[in-house]
């Protein structure tokens, strides 16, 4: 098989120790974090693992159980799919990387039990997870022991800020709910828009308050505000308050598992005005519970497979090589993004262990991935990523997430800026 744009960057990446990060690598030789950075983030507390007998344990927390398990599934995949790639470049000389996959059962507590799991048997660094709750136990764990985490979706704003051991390949809350704002206010035209709100989800709070800050600073007016909880199988007393406030559109925050059974019961009901959402909504499950209802609605994301660019379609082609069909959901992507990170930063470091993989990490910079180009140095764990809006279409043989514009992070105010579609990908 000819080389695929994940093997022939790991083979650009893969540095000499010591080598400039800007390649793409890391240098680690400082013993810390030499990205020029004035955070905060207390250090590791514990020593973490090191290789043993040739093997170096990297830890993956997904949800292969659960209301998660399409994000779980594809996260497993991209993260094996790197891995291959690593390894047919040529790996690490002398080491053997052993893949150890926990399940969160799509909860904080199983998250935490997964990576407590994890560090026992050894784990040198972790990647996941996707959601922001279950990150956060898994990060907790980890700065206890000394064991850096790579999170693959979580988004929640504050999740990189006080932890050095915590990193992520996604942009933040705080970006995509302003990246959101900008488009039903400049793109759609929307002036009063009503919010509905997960209050069981800190991921779902967050950017709703992301949201209404940034729409209202635009000049937008929020004409309501509802809540409900994960879990919840109805909606009507919400969708009946939001339709007597006569909203233009309505950002909804939450994850798939009930925004497509809200938008199917407000169009129900006569309240037929656009929904628009966050990286929450994305799995095919939405258009089951949604329905046609669904069909025409926004939302922000990572990355789509219909993205025309030459990364996203050779990383196509050699996912489909191997699992005979498209991801369907943009976390078998970040999921390839995030091993990739560790693996690259794993490769630059000299003595194997957890706290030298933690000081690679953050030396990160230049890296190509799939999701875009992805630079830890100086950004305290979190990279300054583009976003993508997608329309919801109906289900073809790439998925159903049109792109319809991006954003790029403006590098003097973190403004949502628009850039073409063709840079949403790494060049």
């Amino acid at each position: 098989m000819v080389a695929s744009i994940g093997l022939a960057s790991f083979m650009a990446t893969g540095c000499k120790k010591g080598s400039s990060a800007a390649s793409g690598g890391a240098n680690p030789s400082s013993g810390g974090d030499t990205s020029g950075s004035t955070s905060m983030r207390k250090p590791m507390e514990g020593k973490g693992n090191s290789a043993k007998n040739g093997v170096i344990t990297i830890g993956l927390v997904a949800s292969e159980t659960g209301d998660q398990k399409p994000w779980g599934e594809d996260s497993i995949k991209g993260a094996e799919l790197a891995l291959a790639d690593f390894n047919a470049a040529g790996g690490i000389k002398g080491y053997k990387i052993n893949l150890d996959i926990q399940d969160s059962q799509s909860i904080p507590a199983g998250a935490g039990n997964a990576a407590a799991k994890l560090i026992s048997d050894g784990a040198v660094g972790i990647v996941g997870e996707v959601s922001s709750g279950n990150t956060v136990e898994i990060a907790n764990r980890g700065f206890k022991a000394g064991v850096p985490v790579v999170a693959i979706g979580a988004t929640m704003t504050k999740l990189t800020e006080t932890q050095n051991n915590v990193f992520r390949v996604c942009y933040p809350d705080s970006f995509q709910g302003g990246v959101m704002a900008t488009f039903a206010y400049q793109a759609l035209g929307l002036r009063k828009v009503g919010v509905l709100t997960d209050n069981k989800l800190p991921y779902s709070q967050g950017l709703s308050r992301d949201f209404i800050r940034t729409f209202k600073k635009l000049g937008g007016t929020i004409v309501d505000q509802e809540k409900y909880e994960q879990g919840a199988s109805t909606f009507s007393t919400q969708l009946t308050q939001l339709k007597a406030a006569n909203p233009e559109a309505i950002f909804c925050s939450g994850y798939f598992t009930e925004v497509g059974p809200i938008v199917a019961a407000a169009h129900q009901m006569g309240l037929t005005v656009p929904f628009l959402g966050g990286d929450g909504w994305d799995s095919p499950k939405i258009l089951t519970s949604g329905g046609k209802a669904i069909l025409g609605d926004y939302f922000c994301n990572h990355y789509t497979n219909m993205d025309n660019s030459p990364v996203v379609q050779q990383f196509l082609k050699e996912w489909m090589q191997k699992y005979k069909s498209a991801p369907g959901t943009t976390m078998g992507a970040l999921g390839y993004d995030a091993m990739k990170v560790t693996l690259t930063a794993l490769k630059n470091c000299k003595t194997m262990d957890s706290v030298d993989l933690r000081n690679a990490l953050a030396n990160i910079q230049d890296l190509q991935c799939v999701s875009g180009t992805i630079t830890l140095k100086g950004n305290n764990g979190t990279p300054n990523k583009r976003a993508l809006v997608v329309k919801i279409v109906p289900m073809g043989p790439l998925g159903f997430q049109q792109p319809v514009v991006a954003y790029q992070p403006d590098p003097k105010t973190g403004l949502p800026v628009k850039v073409p579609l063709g840079s949403a990908a790494g060049s």
